[in-house]
């Protein structure tokens, strides 16, 4: 078929278009190559830098009690429920008592029967042995002038010796019945035997009646302390035991948050440091700390140590064994050098470096590196403010051609600076592994690395 002339002009024309094409893209290429690649950098930057230890800890009260019953019984009632707030001394369970409440009318009775002894010793008792002993004395005066009188008409022949000898025997009887009267008024009075034994039986009714009255407070079971019941493990209806945890009670009173460490941040904290403290169930609410234990020994499985912060005004939503965050402050510097730890190559080594645009070539620099925290590094040695600094993720390598812009990647555009619910430079790396070290590897129950 016979080409038109229209057709083979257009033709022609769109060959020139693509071979110029062609050429502006070698040409562009070529300038690239000669000028180097277009690589945004950084600046260092004065601002504060804080350094933080973030782990995962859990609330704590200092203490808890388990409360469980010190008798047998049924459990007859439970006026309160798991998770409510009680009172020193308000009831949580009530068992059976009837058995104990006879028990304390039996030793009621008793008592009442030893202290009648006692009284009858001292207001019959006492009185008719001081009244037997006159008697007693009146009859050994009589009997032995009776028989002063026949032993005397013997000796004149007017009695005879039967006479003697019955007088004699009326006399002997006189003394042992005076004697006898002597012992039961002895007995009676106070120190005696008879008033002693009687003493001691009202003092044993006493102690059974203690103790059967003890028993009976056994049977209401109230909570030692003010605080919160955490825990229940009885019905009504259940026979308790002694030694068997009914219900657990934390009390009121300071509240603490203990938190496992990796033992390299050891030497970094220190009692009296703040912190920062979150609930996961309230992340966004943070509650100030401060640190007041750090354990001096290492947990040997985990490669832990436990500290415990304290929280001087905890929320009213904080519970037992809330699982929380926890940013503990162990450095800060208000005036540092600071740039993005995306900036610094090895930032956790001694031989950390930056790539520097100099004289339009990627130009390698070490550098001395200081605090760590939120995303920025401090840099202590090795680069001045004006210094452009190529980012980590740049594709250029050491004296590489490049042609710096300066950006908006300041250390200054990432960090809890611009969070004020965090506190200006607060800030962390969110590998897993031990706070201040930042070692990638995962700490036992340590949460989030820092730095």
């Amino acid at each position: 078929m016979p080409t038109t002339p229209g057709r083979s002009l257009f033709g022609r024309i769109l060959r020139w278009i693509l071979l110029a094409g062609v050429v502006a893209l070698l040409a562009f290429g070529a300038i690239e190559l000669a000028l180097g690649p277009r690589v945004t950098v950084v600046t260092p930057q004065r601002g504060e830098v804080v350094r933080t230890i973030v782990a995962t800890g859990r609330v704590l009260a200092p203490y808890r009690v388990d409360i469980g019953s010190q008798v047998t019984g049924t459990v007859a009632e439970i006026p309160v429920a798991e998770g409510q707030t009680v009172a020193r001394d308000q009831v949580l369970i009530r068992l059976e008592g009837r058995e104990a409440e006879a028990n304390v009318q039996l030793a009621e009775a008793a008592l009442a029967q030893a202290e009648a002894k006692l009284r009858q010793i001292a207001d019959v008792t006492l009185p008719v042995a001081r009244q037997n002993v006159a008697q007693t004395e009146a009859n050994l005066v009589a009997a032995q002038a009776a028989f002063s009188r026949v032993d005397k008409l013997k000796q004149t022949g007017f009695a005879t010796q039967a006479q003697v000898d019955d007088a004699r025997k009326a006399r002997d009887v006189a003394v042992a019945q005076s004697r006898a009267a002597h012992l039961q008024l002895e007995s009676s009075l106070p120190g005696g035997t008879e008033r002693v034994m009687a003493e001691a039986a009202v003092a044993q009714s006493e102690a059974s009646l203690a103790a059967a009255r003890t028993k009976l407070a056994y049977t209401v079971i109230t909570a030692p302390a003010a605080g919160v019941l955490i825990a229940r493990n009885v019905e009504r209806g259940d026979v308790v035991q002694p030694g068997k945890t009914l219900m657990t009670l934390s009390p009121s009173g300071e509240t603490q948050v203990v938190v496992q460490i990796d033992e390299k941040n050891m030497g970094l904290v220190a009692v009296g440091q703040t912190a920062l403290v979150s609930a996961d169930a309230y992340p966004d609410d943070r509650i100030p700390a401060e640190l007041i234990y750090v354990n001096p020994s290492v947990d040997p499985q985990t490669a832990t140590v436990q500290v415990k912060l304290r929280l001087p005004k905890p929320p009213p939503y904080i519970r037992q064994d809330m699982t929380t965050s926890v940013d503990i402050e162990v450095a800060r510097k208000p005036d540092a050098l600071v740039l993005p730890t995306t900036a610094v190559h090895d930032p956790l080594t001694r031989r950390a470096w930056v790539l520097v645009a100099e004289d339009d070539r990627a130009v390698r620099r070490p550098v001395v590196v200081g605090l760590r925290g939120d995303g920025r590094v401090e840099i202590v040695e090795g680069l001045a403010p004006e210094d452009l600094v190529i980012p980590v993720r740049a594709k250029v390598e050491t004296g590489d051609r490049v042609r710096a812009v300066v950006g908006d990647a300041t250390p200054g555009h990432a960090g809890a600076a611009n969070r004020p619910d965090q506190g200006q430079g607060q800030g962390q790396s969110q590998g897993r592994g031990g706070g201040g070290g930042g070692g990638p590897g995962r700490g036992s129950g340590m949460g989030r690395g820092m730095f």
